[in-house]
């Protein structure tokens, strides 16, 4: 490996000193993990301003044998952001929205730009962007697309890479491959863009990225229901599905304890439903026809799943303050949980026909395996997705707890894979996940794996050490070289 202080001066030389950040109080907010399981460490961080830069950066890198960890806002879940040695490449100061093309349907942005202000750019357009995270105050486009991000639209207009029409990458050895087309419709050859949405930083760098547009709903209705199990929860989206069609935009699940958390620690929070129930259901109607109100539609559809027995309850928003109180219930849970002590989360997804199976089976080993053990699973029904987390019995030390975080991954997601799900949904594998994808994934697929990562990036400069395991890349290196990269086993547990 080259010396560091020559390859931190020659960067120094291409992007200025005031961008190749040394400082241990300029790297620390780059070096936690949002949860705060882990903390990294990096030579540097460097703040290249374009995409040639960005090259340049990766380059040099990559002569010098040093990885490079891309960061957008920093907001993952599962450590793969999180720099286990070498650079830490910011791509904050890639922050530009390059066009907007409304005929086209079609925005194209840098990777820094925060997901908030493209969909600001995309409303101004008279359009929407649908991709919407709690995060999306912070959390920037170039993270989402390479962690393939999902969010509460799913449903209606499918996960981050289902809205790119083209990028443009850094690949492993400083070259641009431009694939920034608007185009729906191109079969000339192999749609490369796939192989970069997804793959956390392993295969190449996002620096743009062409999106998808959607006409912006004329209006739209938000209803909290509640119900008497998961089973009757599927029901009602079935309703619903075959009745609104592609107006149901939104259907969100929480369990009781998730949304009594929520009255007890959000300020403000109002409980939305007089009685208690045993589950809950957030529904949004959306519509875009001018002459056609939303609000009508959803007491159509929840007046006839009354009747058809389907709900205990319902709750219709009177106004868009009191729509967006209802969605506030739903994203402050993750936050609030903090607040009831320790978690250990599962980010998780079954066929949405079994999904009430997977959440009774999987509550009921989990509080077997733990007395006072409290089940807070929440997320997206509709796509079958599920955020299976676990809060500490109370008065439980919090290290304690955590120290059974590997027996409740595998109560939980061998119940996942015995129903044909995924042990990664949307916040992708990173570190966190690395080793429990060795464990489930087909082997056949994981060889896929290695073969891309060892073809587009046989340096292992590239975000090193996530989503596949360090001893099977390292395989073929000398001891000390894949040491330097921060491999050995104790750095990269979180």
């Amino acid at each position: 490996m080259t010396d560091p202080s020559r390859l931190l001066a020659q960067l120094a030389a291409h992007l200025g000193a005031a961008h190749v950040l040394t400082d241990p109080a300029d790297l620390a907010p780059h070096l936690a993990e949002t949860r705060g399981l882990r903390r990294g460490h990096a030579l540097a961080v460097v703040r290249p301003a374009d995409t040639e830069e960005v090259a340049c950066v990766v380059r040099a890198c990559a002569e010098a044998g040093v990885p490079v960890v891309a960061q957008g806002g920093n907001t993952g879940h599962v450590g793969g952001g999180l720099p286990q040695g070498g650079i830490v490449l910011s791509l904050a100061r890639l922050n530009r929205l390059r066009a907007v093309d409304p005929v086209n349907a079609s925005i194209t942005v840098e990777a820094g730009m925060v997901l908030a202000d493209v969909q600001a750019a995309a409303a101004e357009a008279g359009m929407l962007f649908p991709l919407s995270l709690a995060s999306e105050g912070s959390c920037r486009i170039g993270g989402n697309l390479s962690t393939n991000a999902g969010g509460t639209a799913v449903l209606a207009y499918g996960n981050a890479r289902d809205l790119v029409l083209g990028l443009e990458v850094v690949l492993a050895d400083g070259r641009i491959w431009n694939g920034l087309k608007g185009l729906r419709k191109d079969n000339a050859g192999y749609d490369l863009k796939h192989l970069f949405l997804g793959s956390e930083g392993t295969l190449g760098l996002i620096t743009a990225a062409v999106l998808k547009l959607s006409p912006r709903p004329a209006s739209r209705a938000v209803a909290f229901v509640g119900l008497a199990s998961a089973e009757v929860a599927l029901a009602l989206f079935r309703n619903l599905r075959a009745e609104a069609g592609p107006a149901l935009t939104a259907f969100e699940y929480i369990v009781p304890f998730g949304l009594e958390i929520v009255l007890r620690h959000r300020t403000g929070a109002r409980r939305p439903l007089a009685g208690a129930h045993a589950a809950y259901a957030l529904v949004e109607i959306a519509t875009t026809r001018s002459g056609e109100e939303a609000g009508l539609l959803m007491e159509g559809f929840l007046a006839g799943a009354q009747e058809a027995g389907l709900l205990e309850d319902a709750a219709l928003a009177a106004s868009e303050a009191q729509a967006n109180a209802f969605w506030d219930l739903r994203e402050s849970l993750s936050e609030v949980q903090k607040a009831e002590g320790a978690s250990i989360k599962h980010d998780v997804s079954v066929p949405l026909s079994r999904l009430p199976a997977f959440l009774a089976e999987a509550t009921r080993a989990c509080e077997a395996a733990m007395p006072g053990l409290r089940v807070c699973a929440f997320g997206h029904f509709g796509d079958g997705n599920i955020h299976f987390n676990l809060s500490q019995p109370v008065g439980m030390d919090r290290a304690a707890f955590l120290a059974h975080w590997e027996r409740f991954n595998r109560i939980v997601h061998d119940i996942v894979a015995e129903l044909g799900g995924s042990i990664a949904a949307e916040h992708g594998v990173g570190l966190l996940k690395r080793d429990e994808l060795a464990r489930y994934a087909d082997p056949v697929a994981l060889d896929l794996m290695r073969s891309l990562k060892a073809a587009l990036d046989p340096g292992n400069v590239l975000n090193p050490g996530k989503i596949l395991t360090p001893a099977t890349m390292a395989r073929d290196r000398p001891a000390d070289e894949a040491a330097s990269f921060g491999f050995s086993e104790g750095s990269t547990k979180i």
